[in-house]
């Protein structure tokens, strides 16, 4: 058996030895059964993250696998303890860029929790309305670049078709189309502007038509069931022991979703379905997965036809920054600005953890504060760091064709993992 690198200096391919003992004489009777160990990756962040598999196979088969993480290593949490409170939501955007309000969300909670401060219903709508498009385009990001991983070209067309619309939504409300800070402690960094809700009714009208074109190319095609069912597979017990969390984790009949079983920011108010499949491999998360988009439409069409009137924000001026036509007539809203942005807020001493079900499980923020302007500690709970320890199970003893299938049946985000 080959010797299992440890670290990330080896050589790309490390030379075959005997598995069994007695020397290299090739005209010994024993049989010798040889190994190749091999990199896969480091890919370029523009595929599924900067991540590195060394695989240990014998002929076809992937006998052992290693994930090196920490190509992509940024140290947000550290950074986070220099930052004022209201200074580390830009950071949460890079944590996960695909869900970026996810975690501003995940992070605004715990923080509003800390302070005991209650949210306007109308923000907390909106809230959820951006989580669910915020999963949708993540959700687009995954089943076009997972198709187009096994060879499926055209969805990932289709899919990004789509996500485009839901990005121009993005810049509409916040004027960036990724990294949106949109939600803020307290509530919502501007109202949503003149024809918002029109437009995203008009898309969410239409939206589950496009579903059904994704599924047409799919879900019954004889090549992408083939390269899909049976593959990857990994049981509900280990699924848990594994610590995974979303499709994942349904994808092997464990039914939790934390927007349903620890309601937050208003959804308990929302009536959907939480998509849960028992197979265990890459075509039940990817049903998982394709049935959420429906799921999360609904949602935001609830939203949308329930949205209360009101603020946007909690009603706290020394937390919440002041309107600026207030800025603009009243001193004491003008002192009020200057003191939060140059001194920030203190917030009492205490911790708590928030966690919020993001596109790939629980994503989860513990905060601690020492009652100054600054947090003395921010912990990330990524949900990819734990469904990546998932891989190993999946791969070992399947085909190394089917790596990659894997690896995208699981949805992971290196930013999310390398913190």
């Amino acid at each position: 058996m080959a010797n299992f690198p440890s670290s990330v200096d080896d050589q790309d391919i490390v030379s075959n030895r005997q598995s069994t003992g007695g020397g290299m004489d090739q005209s010994s009777d024993q049989s010798i059964d040889q190994t190749m160990v091999l990199n896969m990756g480091p890919q370029h962040p523009s595929t599924h993250g900067v991540l590195r598999l060394v695989l240990e196979i014998d002929g076809e088969t992937v006998v052992r696998m290693k994930p090196e993480i920490g190509y992509l290593h940024t140290g947000i949490e550290k950074t986070c303890e220099a930052k004022f409170y209201h200074q580390v939501v830009p950071l949460t955007d890079r944590i996960d860029y695909l869900c970026p309000l996810t975690n501003n969300l995940a992070y605004c909670l715990a923080v509003e929790k800390l302070l005991g401060m209650e949210i306007p219903p109308k923000a907390q709508w909106m809230r959820v309305l951006m989580n669910e498009l915020t999963r949708i385009n993540s959700h687009l990001v995954w089943l076009g670049t997972h198709a187009m991983d096994l060879g499926a070209m055209t969805v990932f067309l289709y899919c990004f078709r789509e996500r485009e619309d839901i990005l121009r939504f993005f810049e509409m409300v916040s004027g960036q189309r990724m990294m949106t800070s949109y939600f803020r402690i307290g509530g919502l960094a501007l109202e949503p502007p003149l024809g918002f809700f029109e437009k995203v009714k008009k898309f969410a009208d239409r939206f589950p038509g496009n579903v059904d074109e994704y599924e047409n190319l799919l879900t019954g095609n004889p090549i992408f069931m083939m390269r899909t069912k049976g593959v990857a597979y990994i049981s509900a017990e280990d699924a848990i022991a594994m610590g995974a969390s979303g499709p994942t984790l349904r994808g092997s009949g464990i039914d939790l979703d934390l927007r349903r079983d620890a309601p937050y920011s208003g959804y308990e108010n929302f009536k959907f379905k939480v998509p849960v499949r028992t197979e265990g491999d890459v075509f039940a998360r990817y049903l998982c997965r394709v049935q959420e988009l429906r799921e999360s439409i609904d949602i935001v069409q609830q939203a949308l036809a329930g949205m209360p009137e009101g603020p946007v924000k909690a009603d706290s001026p020394k937390v919440v920054l002041p309107d600026r036509e207030k800025m603009k007539t009243q001193m004491e809203a003008l002192i009020y600005h200057f003191k939060i942005i140059t001194e920030g807020f203190s917030v009492p001493a205490g911790e708590v953890y928030q966690a919020v079900e993001s596109p790939r499980g629980e994503m989860g923020y513990y905060v601690v504060s020492d009652g100054t302007g600054k947090p003395y500690r921010v912990h990330m709970r990524g949900p990819s760091f734990a469904n990546l320890q998932s891989l190993a199970r999946m791969c070992e003893g399947q085909l190394l064709a089917d790596v990659v299938a894997a690896i995208g049946s699981i949805d992971v985000v290196l930013g999310d993992i390398d913190r």
